[in-house]
């Protein structure tokens, strides 16, 4: 399944620039073709590695877009798909004559199954569903065949919606159960011939089927909304796709929505999603988000159903996920309900208030960090951000001095700069905050498409901070993190902490608004294109694409086995190395590996880092998992094995590092006049505690004061500027 649609939306890399292409004219009054014109002429001359538009690619292209048309095959026959084989090796030559017909043909009979398929879904659920019988549903859809005919099409459907209605006939049945009392346990729902007489079966199965039609009447209603050109959009988006993943055009409203994003502030819950075959998966929380307040759900839970205040909910598996985004964002102060898939394959129900979702908890701050008579400084960095208009305005680089400079005068004897999370950003401000630890030098070096190479330096002299370092990282630090995390590791100036590779997101968009390329036009606003124009590597020489970075300290976390970083999206560029920087290693720390090797040791011998492992290897299990039971008493024996499996984890989240953690005294100032600030970093620190990676990265600190440090009496570090 595609993944690109929402991975835009996680590179926050991105410069607004112009186009120095040669002149060309676009004189085409076919909207849809004049786009194709422009963003292939765009693709060919600007990205940094262009692709062969052959037969090779025109098969692709071919595959990807049926797959984001009908990802669950429930709509194509077999024999449209016959029909449709003799353009499979034509599309790179309709590119490049400008032709549609593929996509138009595409189109055509998609509309007419999807007209047809109300039918069926209606067929269907006129019908009893008998969940006493055996049988099995495959939710894994890529490698099934497509139904041969109508007959196979509608016991498709029927075993899908079968799957959608034993969710909530079991809810309504423990809904029931528990409104009569006490004294009917759960486990008496386990076998569904023994339900108790309170029980009305075959009324509770009516409403759940009843609840599934009204949930596809209104999905299709939005269907219906659609355009011609919305479907077109996805076209173009397939062939610009197999460029790289995070390659993207923005149609006009798709645009607005990004710079509304890009301003900081916008009306919803406050999370980020990635399509999914069976819905859409939450890639990143924002902190201070209602999502982030509520605290019901986390990165990795898939969302499965959206209703609106009450309302029932609309099935998202297969929607595109623009569409089902609308239906997640609304108005401050209504209420969206989502049906979730946790990441532990349990299913809930998650009613989420939505208000105005201001990105400042994505801004530096800072806690001092108590370990018995010893005092750490924290300081979390959720991106590199800058406003590109006044970078002088507010940027991470001088956010992240002022709050190094104020655990200084705190007194603290080490710091961790966490970057777990922290997607990237501005490529100006790594290089300035990277000088804020080392005296001067190289930090990352830059490859243009043409292979022009620059190597960007700290030509600072000054050292804010020369003492002990850690950066902690997870699978979803990327790109500016990853430079970042690579310079001080290559410079050996800071331990790295965290999973066992970060991201592996090595390369540069900038975002070029095509109308810059047609100055007249009859057809309006022509959108952009995010477009992949360069490439990073460390000082090394090594690229952070794919590889990412690699901790000197590895530990594991619960997504350690999930499909997260670069390598696991479709056409990613691939690694390669260049020459290194000349750089010297940082002289600073006399045994460097003895403080990694004691981290190894304690890691090794921690029972919690064991659970973490264990829980990793269970969530991967799960996700594994694809065929699954139709039968209601196996579903419910596999929902109890997997409560009682989840609850064997739960461990995991009451752990406490007896570490204790506070806000700086200008902070503290502060909490007087804002209550929600205080709120949040009351619940910062509580996390914190429970930390284990934290609690790791205190103990390395510590190693590296007490026996890597040359000098036995720390100096201070001077200011910089």
């Amino acid at each position: 399944m595609k993944r690109n649609f929402t991975l835009a939306f996680l590179v926050i890399l991105v410069a607004v620039a112009s186009c120095s292409f040669t002149s060309k004219s676009f004189e085409n009054d076919d909207k849809d073709k004049l786009l194709l014109d422009l963003i292939t002429y765009v693709l060919e001359r600007g990205h940094y590695e262009p692709k062969n538009l052959n037969d090779g690619f025109s098969s692709n292209v071919f595959d990807d877009f049926i797959d984001i048309l009908d990802p669950t095959k429930r709509y194509f026959l077999s024999s449209d798909i016959r029909e449709f084989e003799k353009y499979r090796f034509q599309i790179d030559d309709e590119i490049k004559n400008t032709d549609i017909t593929f996509f138009n043909i595409v189109y055509q009979r998609l509309m007419k199954r999807m007209g047809e398929a109300k039918d069926l879904y209606k067929e269907v659920l006129s019908q009893p569903f008998d969940y006493s019988i055996e049988e099995t549903i495959n939710i894994d859809y890529r490698d099934q065949e497509y139904a041969s005919n109508r007959k196979q099409l509608k016991e498709r459907w029927r075993k899908q919606l079968k799957y959608n209605t034993l969710a909530i006939f079991d809810g309504k049945v423990e809904n029931t159960l528990s409104d009569a009392g006490d004294e009917f346990s759960s486990e008496a729902a386990m076998a569904i011939n023994s339900l108790p007489s309170i029980v009305d079966k075959n009324q509770l199965e009516e409403e759940a089927r009843e609840n599934t039609k009204n949930t596809l009447d209104e999905y299709f209603d939005v269907l219906d909304d659609l355009e011609r050109k919305d479907w077109f959009v996805q076209y173009i988006n397939t062939i610009v796709d197999e460029f790289d993943p995070h390659t993207f055009y923005f149609a006009p409203d798709d645009k607005e929505k990004f710079d509304i994003g890009m301003s900081g502030k916008f009306e919803g819950i406050g999370a980020r999603l990635q399509k999914k075959p069976e819905g859409a998966r939450i890639m990143e929380i924002i902190s201070g988000g209602p999502v982030w307040r509520d605290q019901s759900l986390e990165v990795g839970d898939e969302i499965l159903k959206v209703g609106q205040a009450g309302e029932e909910a609309i099935d998202i598996v297969g929607m595109r996920l623009d569409d089902a985004i609308k239906l997640i964002k609304g108005p401050k102060g209504t209420i969206v309900d989502l049906t979730v898939r946790k990441v532990d394959g349990t299913i809930e129900v998650v009613s989420i208030t939505r208000d105005v979702v201001l990105l400042e908890e994505s801004y530096a701050k800072s806690a001092t960090v108590k370990q018995e008579d010893h005092q750490y400084g924290l300081i979390n960095l959720p991106k590199f951000y800058v406003d590109f208009e006044d970078y002088t305005e507010r940027n991470a680089a001088t956010d992240v001095a002022k709050e190094v400079e104020r655990l200084k005068e705190a007194g603290v004897e080490g710091i961790v700069l966490d970057l777990r999370d922290n997607g990237g950003g501005s490529l100006k401000t790594v290089v300035e905050m990277a000088g804020l630890f080392i005296k001067d030098g190289p930090v990352v070096q830059v490859r243009s498409s043409g292979q022009r190479k620059e190597v960007h330096e700290d030509k600072d002299e000054r050292i804010q901070w020369d003492g002990p370092l850690v950066i902690l990282v997870n699978e979803l630090s990327a790109s500016a993190s990853e430079i970042l995390a690579a310079a001080m590791q290559d410079y050996k100036r800071a331990v790295v902490i965290g999973s066992k590779q970060t991201f592996g997101k090595g390369t540069v968009q900038n975002v070029i608004p095509l109308d810059n390329i047609v100055r007249s036009n009859e057809h309006g606003d022509l959108g952009a294109i995010k477009l992949t124009t360069q490439k990073f590597y460390r000082i090394n020489g090594g690229s952070t694409q794919l590889e990412g970075v690699k901790s000197d300290i590895v530990v594991p976390d619960r997504y350690s086995y999930i499909d997260l970083g670069e390598r696991d999206q479709e056409n990613p560029l691939g690694w390669d190395k260049i020459s290194p920087a000349d750089y010297e290693i940082w002289e600073g720390y006399i045994d460097f590996e003895t403080a990694v090797a004691n981290s190894k040791k304690r890691m090794a011998e921690n029972p919690q880092i064991e659970l973490i492992e264990e829980n990793a290897k269970w969530l991967k299990e799960q996700q594994d998992e694809t065929i699954v039971s139709l039968n209601y008493n196996a579903y419910k024996v596999r929902g109890e094995q997997a409560k009682k499996r989840s609850d064997h984890f739960k461990s995991l989240r009451e752990y406490d590092s007896k570490l204790t953690f506070e806000s700086l005294k200008y902070e503290t100032e502060l909490f007087t006049q804002d209550p929600v600030l205080r709120e949040k970093r009351d619940r910062w620190h509580k996390n914190l505690a429970k930390d284990i990676y934290v609690e790791e990265a205190i103990n390395v600190l510590r190693d590296l004061q007490l026996n890597n440090i040359k000098s036995s009496e720390r100096k201070l570090a001077s200011v910089k500027g």
